[in-house]
């Protein structure tokens, strides 16, 4: 008897989204316009509120399939992409991050020509709200085994980046939906702890920084990953023994920079203030980082005691900036 089966897309991308209608276009199209096409791209409506449901329907292309479920969160919503997906790999992305054109060409290769391994990731570079370049991720390459490198370091950096074997990611129960942040790493961590990892050394991720962060969404993020970290930690107690500090120092690093970020306010000086100290205890090499962690220091202080007047000029050179999403199709 002849099989008349479709052929299942090789690839299922996930797109989580809530209220994006500003972003969602460009972030769909850069799947559309992969060099890979083998795929089904499936959309979680995580309960929008604006137009992001009308803007998606506006996009015609038969491997896009759209859920609209009631607002449960991140966590909750690629899950539940996870639960639809037919393809042997996945890969997720945010609402408003962007692939270059042969993100998914180029993990795909990587992965069917190292086959023990079952997560191939990329580096990743920063764009603000324009798509305009703001700089540059980490450009770290390890292979095989990266557990350790992982604990001291989330350099995969976001959720938008690698493509994994479906099968792994069932096996692990998909992502821990009790978490309030920090569901990347965590993931990233329990499949480091059982599969190997391949880099594709190119920049293929385009994350988009927005300033909406408050000090509480920070303080949650912090809590989050130190959850993560203790219970990574405390699973595989043999491994790095001595790398508890620079785990944390890491950890703190990232915060206070991310608390830098726009909008200037004196909360998030205040947060960054409290990181920055707990970087500088932390860190095995303050001494040699020093100049580094005052220039840090200047910032904050610069935050606390001009914050109006900094914003003020922040808001100048937004106005004169143009208004053009980057292109991804060139």
């Amino acid at each position: 008897m002849m099989d008349f089966t479709p052929n299942l897309p090789k690839i299922s991308v996930i797109i989580p989204t809530y209220n994006s209608e500003k972003t969602i276009s460009y972030t769909i199209q850069s799947v559309l316009h992969q060099t890979f096409t083998n795929l089904e791209l499936i959309v979680i409506n995580d309960g929008s509120q604006d137009s992001t449901l009308e803007v998606i329907t506006q996009i015609s292309d038969s491997r896009i399939q759209v859920f609209s479920y009631p607002n449960a969160g991140g966590n909750v919503s690629r899950n539940r992409g996870l639960h639809r997906a037919v393809g042997e790999f996945v890969s997720f992305l945010d609402a408003d991050d962007l692939w270059t054109r042969d993100k998914l060409q180029s993990q795909l290769k990587a992965l069917q020509e190292n086959v023990t391994a079952k997560v191939a990731y990329s580096w990743t570079d920063y764009i603000d709200k324009n798509g305009e370049f703001i700089l540059s991720g980490k450009r770290v390459n390890v292979n095989g085994n990266v557990y350790e490198n992982l604990l001291l370091n989330n350099f995969l950096e976001n959720g938008s980046n690698p493509l994994i074997c479906r099968k792994s990611l069932i096996t692990l129960g998909g992502f821990d939906e009790s978490l309030s942040a920090a569901q990347d790493w965590d993931m990233w961590l329990r499949l480091g702890s059982k599969f190997d990892f391949i880099c594709v050394p190119s920049v293929q991720i385009l994350y988009r920084i927005s300033g909406n962060s408050v000090s509480s969404n920070l303080l949650r993020q912090e809590k989050a990953c130190l959850q993560v970290l203790k219970r990574a930690y405390k699973e595989k107690p043999s491994t790095l023994k001595n790398s508890w500090n620079i785990s944390l120092a890491n950890l703190y690093k990232y915060l206070t920079c991310k608390a830098l970020q726009k909008p200037f306010n004196r909360q998030r000086g205040l947060a960054s203030a409290r990181f920055l100290w707990n970087y500088f205890i932390n860190d095995p090499s303050r001494l040699k980082n020093i100049n580094f962690t005052s220039k840090l220091l200047l910032k904050i202080i610069i935050i606390l005691i001009v914050p109006t007047l900094l914003y003020s000029f922040t808001k100048q050179r937004e106005v004169k900036s143009q208004e053009t999403p980057i292109s991804i199709n060139s």
